[in-house]
């Protein structure tokens, strides 16, 4: 008898799990990521973005960078700023360009403008939402998302999920029990790209965002230090950040 209800109470547990497991899909996780971070209907309405961010490695190769995102017009406009000195990379539509500041710093900045890459430019319109979470309207954007399962990461499980265009592929790894994005790797070009997310803040829009960051890469094996210092949106941007 007692065999008997050990067996029944197995068998109880393992279609329990399952069941549970079985609701696991891609859209449940995103939703719950959306739930944790403010609510899928703050995420739909973004519009535009500015983020002010530093990369520091402890090399001369440190950086600030200013950017500047209006999704409907696909525009982005990022600035790497080194030694007080601006180098703007940026694409609207189909157009994509680099300006290189020219003359010395204490003077009114010109600047070189170049074409930017085709590849560049692919990586700069994957960025763009990026920057924010690379599965914002990914179906949209010709992406696939799959689930691939539930593992252990740093002692917690997490929910892996893997979302791939022809360009660019992630996996991305969120903490089981609240739903946070905490990891990311990035396969573009060859060159993996390794980032882990830590101190989520909320922003004044009402999203949270992870505000420090640590990545990798295949090519450069340093570690880089990402932080945050500023997220605004759906605020107004001056447009000639959009103009060539």
């Amino acid at each position: 008898m007692k065999s008997t209800l050990s067996t029944l109470l197995f068998i109880l547990i393992g279609s329990t799990l399952s069941l549970a497991q079985s609701k696991i899909t891609v859209d449940s996780v995103f939703n719950k990521y959306y739930d944790a971070t403010g609510g899928k209907a703050l995420w739909d309405n973004i519009k535009t973005y500015s983020m002010q961010r530093s990369y520091r490695a402890g090399t001369s190769a440190d950086y600030d960078a200013e950017v500047y995102v209006s999704l409907p017009e696909q525009a982005m406009h990022k600035s790497k700023i080194i030694m007080k000195r601006g180098f703007v990379y940026a694409v609207k539509g189909n157009d994509g360009w680099l300006k290189i500041p020219l003359g010395s710093g204490d003077k009114v900045t010109k600047y070189q403008v170049n074409d930017l890459g085709k590849a560049e430019q692919t990586s700069m319109r994957a960025e763009m939402y990026d920057l924010l979470v690379p599965f914002l309207n990914y179906q949209t954007r010709g992406y696939v998302a799959t689930l691939v399962g539930t593992e252990t990461l740093n002692g917690k499980p997490v929910h892996q999920v893997e979302l791939q265009s022809k360009d660019v592929r992630y996996n991305l790894y969120f903490d089981a029990g609240s739903g946070l994005l905490v990891r990311e790797k990035q396969l573009e070009g060859g060159v993996e790209t390794v980032t882990d997310y830590s101190n989520y803040t909320k922003s004044k829009y009402g999203i949270m965002y992870p505000a420090a960051a640590v990545e990798t890469n295949t090519k450069d094996k340093k570690a880089i230090k990402v932080t945050t210092a500023s997220l605004a949106i759906n605020e107004a941007i001056n447009p000639e950040y959009f103009k060539r």
